[in-house]
């Protein structure tokens, strides 16, 4: 008898794929929970993630028919999809209960928590205010990532950054999302990593935007 995690996500190429996990009570009475599988899927869909986590389990011989126990996150833009997906595995097996994700609902907590501390509050705020300036267009996101790729070049050819596979990608930067683990951790993670391409493409706003009102919001 087993139960699954599951959580779907985009990769850094735009796909859709869905991570399971599988917890389950070893020979010895103690509760397990261990990294599963990683599975693209083409859609969203309740069906689609059904078939994918009924092909995961076979391949292991492993029945959904004793399956105890379902856990997602309950995101917002797929919770339809989870709930369609609890159905459908209910009708397989009665005894899997779905379990709202205990690190969602901490995360959501954190998240509304931090939300009634001003500092905080406050810093995220304008966090979020950069983010969305700088990417409002297309031109924008090729400028701050041309400038990015400039200040790379400079550092590879002074020593400052290693080269390698993988090493100094140009990266984009991040909004927080209430759903993500850690999605805030890696919000201000990515302002640091291109604070100096941020800076120079919101001076430029300054010095050259189109209105006062865009050189306003930038300055």
């Amino acid at each position: 008898m087993q139960s699954i995690l599951v959580d779907e996500t985009l990769d850094e190429s735009n796909r859709e794929q869905m991570a399971i996990i599988l917890r389950f009570v070893d020979c010895d009475g103690f509760i397990r929970e261990r990294f599963f599988q990683v599975v693209g899927v083409d859609e969203t869909s309740a069906l689609t993630f059904k078939n994918a986590i009924s092909n995961v389990l076979t391949t292991y011989n492993l029945q959904v028919e004793n399956m105890r126990g379902q856990g997602y996150d309950g995101a917002s833009n797929i919770r339809v999809a989870w709930k369609g997906l609890q159905a459908l595995f209910l009708k397989d097996c009665f005894y899997a209960y779905y379990i709202h994700c205990f690190a969602h609902r901490s995360q959501l907590v954190l998240v509304a928590a931090s939300k009634d501390v001003h500092d905080v509050w406050l810093f995220f705020s304008k966090l979020s205010c950069i983010v969305n300036l700088v990417s409002a267009s297309p031109k924008l996101s090729l400028e701050l990532k041309c400038t990015r790729e400039f200040e790379v070049a400079e550092m590879v050819a002074s020593g400052e950054l290693k080269t390698g596979k993988r090493a100094n990608q140009i990266r984009v930067l991040q909004r927080a999302g209430v759903t993500r683990w850690s999605s805030h951790f890696s919000y201000v993670a990515r302002l640091i990593e291109m604070f100096d391409a941020t800076s120079s493409v919101l001076e430029n706003m300054v010095d050259n935007g189109l209105n006062n009102n865009i050189r306003g919001e930038a300055k």
